[in-house]
């Protein structure tokens, strides 16, 4: 069983490509004779991982794909840690603000992601999709879901998962800004792509996808 996620729309913005992305590749995933359900979390600090969690104990996946937006990144984000820290340069949906608070109390300073991210990244680039791995998830609700995913699986080692970034929709820019973006059916087969490779990858590939800064 696969579990994926993403998120409602948050901030100014209407619709939340994540989530899209997400439903899209369970279709995708469950044509191919998967079994995969989809979830759509709140943009809440606190709530999203109830609903999380939840999900997984009801579901008990063996590998889980949690999906959120990064707007102004222009390739799939393969996250490969999540920290201990909550820090919203905006409220959530629902006009909480943390600021530097810890996403479970007492809990490690980080958790790297269970997910062969470099042999995901390895067949993004062969597919054709534009992919990365990304350092840091931020420290807003996608970096407290990714935190408190793993945290959750810390005690359950048979289940594998991590936290995937998504650019804009085209459709959400406007005409000419120049921002990056990617279609809908790429972000749905980038995901599918990386659950195909977390399916069939145990140990992951040796591939520099490090950063200067």
């Amino acid at each position: 069983m696969i579990l994926l996620t993403g998120f409602e729309p948050f901030g100014e913005d209407t619709v939340n490509p994540s989530w899209l992305a997400a439903s899209r590749a369970g279709e995708l995933l469950a044509a191919e004779g998967i079994a995969v359900e989809a979830v759509v979390l709140p943009c809440v600090f606190g709530e999203s991982a109830k609903v999380l969690t939840d999900a997984i104990a009801r579901l008990n996946p063996d590998i889980v794909v949690c999906t959120g937006l990064a707007g102004g990144r222009g390739r799939i984000s393969l996250e490969r840690v999540a920290i201990n820290c909550d820090d919203a340069r905006i409220p959530d949906n629902k006009g909480q603000r943390p600021i530097d608070e810890e996403v479970i109390p007492g809990g490690p300073a980080a958790y790297f992601s269970s997910l062969p991210i470099k042999a995901a990244l390895r067949n993004l680039q062969i597919a054709g999709i534009k992919g990365e791995v990304s350092q840091s998830a931020g420290t807003y609700v996608c970096n407290h879901i990714f935190y408190a995913l793993m945290h959750a699986l810390a005690s359950k080692p048979g289940i594998r998962g991590g936290f995937v970034h998504v650019p804009y929709l085209p459709e959400q820019l406007p005409e000419g800004s120049g921002t990056p973006s990617m279609p809908l059916e790429t972000m749905a087969e980038g995901i599918a792509a990386i659950v195909r490779t977390a399916l069939h990858t145990r140990a992951d590939v040796k591939l520099s996808a490090g950063a200067i800064r």
